[in-house]
Parts: structure tokens; sequence; C-alpha cells
């Protein structure tokens, strides 16, 4: 499977000047964990997580000063760009799954911008790969399902972890049917074939 055919899209993304609070919203908002810097032209320049913001004390700090300072003048904002992480690890969109998989395990990164002609156009997270292995089993088995009521109405279908358990067919040519027409199944892994108890 590959990468754009998981990754979340468009890609929420950031401009450097980008203050803080709005970042904040933005992330909160959309319930993501990070958002890609991007320079003018949609390159990527970093990243910023949530970590970068909670690391922030000024913003989680809500105690009523001892004395207020005052300031000679009015004080922009914090930037995106002062907060953000700059070495940004990507992956291109028709790059399996898994090499995002083994980059977020082994760089303990959540979330990677998916990157296509030097621009940000979706992101992979964590998140993402659980959703999709979420919905595997139950999309497995309803086509599985499908394709083998086709043949018999009475063949029971049950599928864990990619593994597709078919009860009912009896002879060796029904048992290798359903064997085969399940392994044509996008993500089945295995195939177990159990007789019908006739109790």
């Amino acid at each position: 499977m590959l990468i754009r055919d998981v990754m979340t899209k468009p890609a929420i993304t950031l401009d450097p000047a980008t203050a803080i609070a709005s970042a904040l919203h933005l992330m909160d908002d959309a319930k993501i964990t990070s958002m890609p810097v991007v320079d003018r032209h949609g390159r990527p320049i970093g990243i910023v997580s949530e970590a970068d913001l909670v690391e922030d004390e000024n913003l989680l700090s809500d105690r009523v000063p001892v004395t207020v300072v005052r300031l000679p003048g009015p004080r922009p904002p914090r930037r995106v760009g002062e907060v953000m992480t700059q070495l940004v690890v990507t992956v291109e969109p028709d790059e399996e799954l898994e090499a995002a998989i083994d980059l977020m395990r082994s760089t303990m990164v959540k979330s990677l911008p998916v990157v296509e002609h030097d621009r940000v156009i979706g992101m992979i997270s964590r998140s993402d790969v659980i959703h999709l292995l979420a919905a595997r089993d139950r999309r497995v088995q309803a086509e599985v399902t499908e394709l083998l009521q086709a043949e018999e109405p009475d063949w029971q279908v049950q599928v864990q972890d990619g593994i597709v358990t078919i009860t009912g067919p009896a002879d060796h040519r029904e048992r290798h049917l359903a064997e085969v027409l399940a392994g044509t199944v996008r993500g089945v892994i295995g195939v177990q074939i159990n007789r019908l108890s006739t109790d």
C-alpha cells in the first residue's frame, strides 16, 4: 500500500510568520498534533508540533505576576518560526506505507509531511495508520463475504488481524475455491478453512 492511499490531504501548513496563538487554534480546531511550516513556494522548512508549543512556559503560565512589567512599546506576537523544529523528515506519496511506519518508529516522530516535487501535499501520521488498521478487518470481511456468498451463501467469514477464517466448505474442491477467492482480496494475510459443524 502506498503512502498516498493513507495520507491526510491537503496538509494544513503554516508560514513561519504565523503567530503561535493562531497555530494553537488551528491545531486545536483540526484535531492534529503537528503542522509543516513552508516557505512561499510551499517547500517544507520546519515542523511545529504539540511538543514545541507546550514547552513554552509563557503560554502555560496563568499566575498573576508579583509585579507587572511595563513594556516600552507594543510587543510583537511570537511566531511559529521561533519554535519550529527545523530538521524535517519527509516522505514521498509513492513510497510504500511501511517506509513511513519505519521512519516514525526510528525517529519517534508522530507525523511526517508528504512531499511531491518539493511541495507539501499531505501528512501521514500514526493516527492515519491506526485508522487504516482498525478499518482493514471490517473491509476484508465484507469483501471476502461478498465473493464467497456468490458461490455458497452458507459460508461464514471472520477476520482478525488480516487472517480470514472461513467456515463451511466441505470437500477439497470447495475449500480450495474458498481459499483462492479469499486470497484475491487486498489486505488478506492468511486463510484458514474450518468445516461447518453438522451437530
